[in-house]
């Protein structure tokens, strides 16, 4: 959104006024509604002071302090729009009638904005623009999608559905995930409990021996070391690491591009990501394509829908590719994030003049793939748990009783 310096008379005076918009086209329209007088210029400025220290707060604090919407709030809120808008009820109706039903306070304020932005002459996707980390990448481009099409029953009901997909997949990746932090949760009060209370008066026993410890004994004691004297530092650090990393994946593009790279090379996290990622592009792009939409104009709408940079530079490439006459087909293999079996199917749509279809295989075979990990993500996890908790054991018992068994042999001797 782009600020707008608005000159007019009113009442034999010369006034001026600050209108936000994303164009001067759109800033002249709002202008026309809300201002009683005559219009003089209209010309872009800079952001007003308060607005900057305002967006500064909300860099800042927003992110804590801001309440999230309830994705099932949302997912309603859609469903009872899509239901209105096919039952011929107007965009402006169906907001009002949403706002007043909805029991989610922060959705409630949304759509009393978007409701005052429509009534100032914005469309529909410019009025959730200001709310796009709130509702999401996924709903700008299918309610961007209604708009372009003249079906917005249809794209919100689809919406709703990915939205209810996206809910359960999350849904199921909590409850895989249930089991393992549970037990790593235990492993850790467990293990501090043993080096706050239990490793202290051994300590105090080999310190009487005056001999070298073994290996497994100076690492015990080194953590028992650190826990009890630094443990409140060592809390205090990890906390500050992680709000440092929220702010700088918030703040710092060229941080968030490399740590999303990273994040992709992750045992079994990084399949999550691209398997989801792909699916939800294939999905979005599926529904542009059989609306009739240009490729290229297609795959720019998809790519909103992209969280990940990594994967949003690869999949821009594509447009780039396909806008400069290279086929669809070819502009995917060159990604390398797409397997040989999809590459020909895609192949195979394109050649067919039947694309949709086959980008609907694809996009099942990506969900297929995403739902089998979420499904057996316990059995992919448990070997990694077993060997740490072997690990922990055998440091606590070699570290403990290498000692001991030393101080059994002196005495025998």
């Amino acid at each position: 959104m782009k600020y707008f310096e608005v000159n007019y008379l009113a009442k034999g005076q010369k006034t001026k006024t600050i209108i936000k918009s994303p164009n001067r086209r759109d800033a002249i329209a709002i202008a026309k509604v809300k201002i009683p007088g005559i219009i003089l210029t209209v010309k872009e400025t800079s952001i007003p002071l308060e607005e900057q220290l305002n967006e500064l707060r909300v860099k800042l604090f927003g992110r804590i302090f801001r309440k999230k919407i309830k994705i099932t709030s949302l997912i309603a809120a859609f469903r009872q729009l899509s239901v209105m808008t096919n039952a011929g009820i107007s965009i402006h109706d169906s907001i009002k009638e949403v706002m007043n039903a909805t029991v989610d306070k922060s959705l409630k304020n949304i759509f009393n904005s978007i409701n005052d932005d429509l009534n100032s002459g914005l469309s529909l996707t410019q009025a959730l623009m200001p709310y796009r980390e709130e509702v999401g990448d996924v709903t700008i481009a299918l309610v961007e999608l209604g708009e372009s099409t003249g079906n917005m029953a249809e794209s919100l009901e689809k919406l709703a559905e990915i939205l209810e997909e996206i809910e359960e997949n999350r849904q199921k990746f909590k409850k895989a995930l249930r089991y393992p932090i549970t037990v790593v949760i235990a492993i850790a009060i467990a293990f501090s409990i043993l080096m706050i209370y239990v490793v202290p008066k051994f300590k105090d026993i080999f310190s009487k021996l005056k001999a070298e410890l073994p290996l497994p004994t100076k690492i015990l004691l080194f953590m028992e070391n650190l826990i009890n004297n630094y443990g409140l530092y060592l809390l205090v650090a990890i906390i500050g690491t992680i709000i440092l990393i929220k702010y700088l994946l918030s703040n710092n593009e060229e941080f968030k591009k490399h740590y999303d790279q990273y994040i992709l090379k992750l045992y079994l996290i990084g399949d999550i990501i691209l398997y989801a990622t792909l699916s939800r592009f294939c999905l979005v792009f599926t529904e542009l394509i059989r609306a009739g939409i240009p490729i290229a104009d297609a795959l720019d709408t998809a790519i909103l829908t992209l969280e990940n940079t990594f994967l949003k530079q690869k999949l821009s490439a594509v447009k780039i590719s396909v806008q400069r006459g290279v086929s669809l087909t070819e502009a995917f293999r060159d990604t390398g994030l797409f397997e040989g079996m999809l590459i020909q199917m895609i192949q195979a749509g394109e050649q067919s003049g039947m694309l949709y279809k086959m980008l609907e295989k694809v996009t099942n075979y990506l969900k297929s793939r995403f739902n089998q990990i979420i499904d057996n993500i316990a059995s992919y996890i448990e070997p990694i748990l077993l060997g740490f908790i072997a690990g922990m054991v055998l440091l606590m018992a070699l570290g403990i009783f290498m000692p001991m068994w030393d101080m059994a042999k002196a005495v025998k001797s």
